[in-house]
């Protein structure tokens, strides 16, 4: 496990546009989850579906449960581990020279479904167990979906569509992440959002800041949509 793990170190994607958390706190819990995984011998689409195991369970127990300070952990601690899990598929596949685009198609499958499920589950919990000021604050989770949603599908396209410049001779290595734009991305990383549940132990407070949380996606989305359509002319 030692040696796949300093493997794993030089098989990282560029930090390139990844915020803080996710560049020193969910890839390397990846890189230990896919270390592990490559020791039990897992394929990259069996920790995937390991991800979909953990994210999904946590979005049903937050469907089926009234909100509780255990049920605050036991969702956060789902969604992270399973975002953990999430990471370690591609940093396995790269690991094993097994990447696929089957195995990225199914992890882009599993990655819509989570986003679309734990709004959806915070939808139900605020109907069945919320005592909401009134029932226009039904639409903040489908609001917040959709803004999710865009948020990931557009920029995979943006990503996929944007014109690759052909790799000029001699050039220079690329230079390093911004740091300051790791911290602008905070809001928007799908780790921080998972803290976001701990909260749920006072519903007061978790529809505050979840509401909270959805205006500041919708202003980043806003700006997003601009700058890639930008780019893409």
């Amino acid at each position: 496990m030692a040696g796949a793990l300093r493997e794993l170190r030089t098989a990282q994607k560029s930090a390139k546009g990844v915020s803080l958390y996710s560049r020193y706190v969910n890839r390397p819990a990846g890189r230990v989850l896919a270390a592990g995984a490559y020791r039990v011998r897992l394929t990259p689409n069996q920790v995937t579906l390991v991800s979909a195991a953990f994210s999904l369970g946590a979005v049903a127990a937050l469907a089926l449960a009234g909100p509780s300070w255990p049920l605050a952990v036991a969702v956060w601690l789902g969604l992270v581990v399973g975002f953990a899990f999430d990471s370690a598929d591609g940093q396995l596949a790269r690991l094993l020279g097994r990447g696929s685009p089957a195995g990225e198609w199914l992890d882009h499958v599993v990655d819509a479904a989570k986003i679309t499920a734990v709004h959806s589950a915070v939808l139900i919990s605020f109907h069945r167990f919320f005592d909401l000021p009134s029932d226009g604050w039904l639409l903040v989770p489908l609001g917040f979906q959709l803004a999710a949603v865009l948020l990931f599908c557009g920029g995979l396209l943006a990503d996929k569509l944007k014109p690759k410049a052909a790799p000029a001779a001699g050039a220079q290595a690329a230079p390093a992440p911004s740091r300051l734009r790791a911290v602008a991305l905070l809001p928007v990383d799908y780790g921080v959002f998972c803290l976001l549940f701990l909260t749920l132990g006072a519903p007061r407070v978790f529809l505050a800041a979840y509401t909270a949380l959805f205006a500041v996606y919708a202003l980043y989305l806003a700006a997003f949509l601009v700058k890639w359509f930008r780019e893409l002319r």
